[in-house]
């Protein structure tokens, strides 16, 4: 089964990283057929519906996925189309959206609607009809360069979620926080599983946390401050996350009675971000002395942190090594690093 999936463009890396840390973390064995900016095509020898509906749950820089149908040049795709059994995907309602992801194709992507749907109703039972709100068997054509490619969507992925965890919208909130799209994405990028333990130990406002525990995860949180535990405690109740333990520690001090499967965190940095009167680098390299014996051999961490801080020397003299990393641009004197680690 070959599927394609249309990535979000707000970062060029991050989204493929996602996808093959959650493929991997969900034992989904794949071959890479295509890359594109905005597209990725996948063939999936061994078919497992259970599978992807779980990655496709975890994913965050993905918008939807659907199992490819034809593959033609866009000329072509009406003739092709009119020699496709319709009637043995759609028995019972339909819609066919097209989408451009470039600025190549001359189709006119209304009419191309049009046309493919008055084939589809002339290859299917009378009863089927056609359903633009809600229909059973959702068509997505994508044209790239000079290519049409159609297939039956097979999930996609809410905004509605990450728009209403927005941080200010929760219950508890304090300026700098991370959005919940990147914090859903470090925390895929662990490959961390089901009924696993994640430990965030700079959790200010649980942002984090919450999208670990949406996963499944058993999520462990501390901050030096107070007033962020008791913040973060309500977040995570608000989104009816109730396998957690939050608890005040400085994460340089920070003891567990047992080891993690997965760290991820940001740890706080700039004006709006309480360090106690600490230096950035010092606080870092403290800490990740600490974390180093707080998870598993074969766990990972995933870090946030700005671009003006030297990670090689923060994690000079623990056992961390740097396997992965992204950079996003914040502003104009602002750019986060996403890296990921394990130990050597």
């Amino acid at each position: 089964m070959e599927i394609a999936l249309l990535l979000s463009k707000e970062h060029s890396t991050l989204p493929r990283a996602e996808v093959d840390a959650v493929m991997d973390c969900e034992g989904v064995k794949y071959h890479l057929k295509m890359e594109q900016e905005g597209l990725l095509i996948l063939d999936i020898p061994h078919k497992n519906p259970e599978d992807l509906e779980r990655v496709i749950e975890r994913l965050s820089y993905t918008h939807e996925v659907f199992q490819i149908l034809l593959q033609v040049d866009e000329n072509d795709l009406l003739t092709e189309a009119e020699k496709y059994p319709w009637d043995e995907i759609i028995s019972s309602s339909y819609a066919v959206r097209v989408k451009k992801m470039d600025k190549k194709s001359k189709l006119n992507t209304s009419k191309l609607e049009w046309d493919l749907g008055g084939i589809i109703k002339s290859r299917v039972s009378d009863q089927v009809r056609v359903n633009l709100e809600n229909p059973s068997t959702f068509l997505r054509v994508v044209l790239k360069d000079g290519q049409a490619i159609a297939g039956n969507q097979i999930g996609k992925i809410s905004k509605k979620h990450f728009f209403n965890l927005k941080p200010h919208k929760r219950p508890f909130f304090y300026p700098g926080s991370m959005s919940p799209k990147l914090a859903r994405c470090m925390v895929n990028l662990t490959r961390i599983k089901k009924g696993q333990a994640l430990l965030d130990p700079f959790c200010g406002t649980g942002g984090i946390l919450i999208e670990a525990g949406m996963v499944g995860a058993r999520v462990i949180g501390t901050d030096i401050d107070y007033k962020m535990v008791n913040g973060t405690k309500k977040n995570l109740e608000h989104c009816g996350i109730s396998n957690y333990q939050v608890f005040q520690e400085d994460a340089r001090k920070l003891e567990l009675p047992h080891k993690v499967d997965a760290i991820v965190t940001d740890p706080p940095y700039g004006i709006s971000a309480s360090t106690r009167g600490e230096k950035s680098h010092d606080l870092y390299h403290q800490a990740m002395k600490s974390l180093q014996g707080l998870i598993k051999e074969d766990g990972l961490l995933c870090l946030a942190t700005p671009h003006y801080l030297d990670l090689d020397e923060i994690l000079a003299g623990t056992k961390f090594k740097i396997i992965e990393q992204h950079h996003i641009r914040m502003h104009k004197s602002l750019t986060r690093v996403i890296s990921l680690l394990s130990l050597v």
